[in-house]
């Protein structure tokens, strides 16, 4: 047995996929070898889906890294990485791991692999095939409007095209995404920023253009009654199956919601309009400890989970505040600590307001 093997219990916390998703960043970044066990176990459907295992194939090809239980439905997983991470251009497809047409979700796909790449020694290419717009993933847009610039506050550049939409069931969408190395991240300080701001995107493919058109002008209208100055694009595009959806979004967060039958267009903006003034709201939350001028929190409880990997890899500490503390982050920042041994405070209870602190350990690829 390989003494510096780590084993993770894919059970701990939610018992979702970030455990496998995180976990793989850092076996391919650290060159430490991987066993997990009971992965995705909170799940009604445990073991490795075909999403999943994409993810699992792609960053083993970043590392060239052994595998072993890399099949759909495996509760284990040995990962052993036999070089550090490799510049390349790559192409993944969740259809392949599926044997069938997939559309789980690419944008996941891309929180796995992003942060070995850009530690590799050359620019990457990487084009990724399924959904781009699917249920309990970060649509498209949120990666490339909301997570990407928060990424560059740490000097992380990557650039990313949406090349073609992907809804359940039928998939069918590519995101590529570019990938410009760096030798090291530097710690970000988020503070909320207000603006009046607000821009989206309303999308339908292989439906009426008139159902973009009523998503984009209800959110306009519920915006600027709100008192913003919203911007939100109808746009119909072509993709392999039947999907409607809109996506809201401002600094550090963003809102969404997907249409389907029976749900009326109207409804589908009203929703992610809803959410997002929820997140804006001042007065949302008696036990904000934030609470005072100004808007309370800097990121949605979404991105609070993404940043944590950049934040534990930074040279210096990091911070930010949001609108709730969840599972997921939670979880995130006990799997980092069993990684890297960093400090990370959490200010604020399970399902609150709260400010999350992490002091990086400030990774360099050796």
């Amino acid at each position: 047995m390989n003494p510096s093997l780590i084993t993770i219990d894919g059970s701990q916390g939610e018992g979702g996929g970030q455990v496998l998703r995180t976990s793989l960043t850092l076996s391919a970044l650290t060159g430490r070898p991987l066993r997990l066990v009971h992965i995705r176990a909170g799940r009604s459907r445990p073991g490795l889906r075909p999403q999943h295992l994409t993810a699992v194939r792609a960053v083993a090809a970043v590392c060239a890294a052994q595998l072993q239980g890399d099949k759909i439905d495996s509760q284990t997983l040995e990962f052993h990485p036999t070089a550090p991470p490799q510049a390349g251009r790559y192409q993944f497809d969740v259809s392949a791991a599926a044997q069938t047409f997939s559309a789980g979700a690419v944008t996941l796909i891309c929180q796995a692999i992003l942060w070995p790449l850009l530690y590799a020694a050359a620019p990457s290419q990487v084009t990724l095939r399924g959904g781009t717009f699917v249920p309990f993933s970060p649509p498209y847009h949120y990666l490339a409007h909301v997570a990407q610039p928060a990424f560059a506050r740490f000097g992380a550049q990557v650039a990313t095209e949406l090349q073609a939409w992907g809804w359940m069931q039928a998939g069918g969408g590519a995101v590529q995404m570019t990938v410009t190395p760096t030798t090291r991240l530097h710690a970000a300080a988020f503070v909320p920023e207000a603006t009046t701001q607000i821009s989206g995107v309303a999308g339908v493919t292989n439906l009426p253009a008139d159902i973009a058109q009523r998503m984009a002008r209800r959110a306009h209208n519920l915006l600027q009654a709100l008192g913003f100055q919203p911007h939100v694009q109808p746009v119909r595009e072509t993709g392999k199956g039947p999907g409607a959806g809109i996506v809201l979004w401002l600094p550090g967060a963003g809102f969404s919601c997907l249409g389907r039958k029976g749900f009326p267009a109207d409804q589908v903006a009203e929703t992610a309009v809803a959410q997002l003034r929820a997140f804006v709201d001042n007065r949302a939350s008696v036990n904000n400890p934030l609470r005072g001028g100004g808007w309370p929190f800097a990121v949605d409880k979404y991105l609070a989970d993404q940043l944590l990997i950049p934040m534990a890899l930074a040279h210096g500490t990091s911070s930010f505040t949001t609108n709730q503390i969840t599972q997921h982050t939670l979880t995130n920042a006990a799997l980092l600590q069993q990684w890297l041994d960093i400090p990370v405070r959490i200010e604020g209870a399970l399902d609150q307001p709260g400010r999350v602190t992490v002091t990086g350990v400030g990774f360099t690829l050796a």
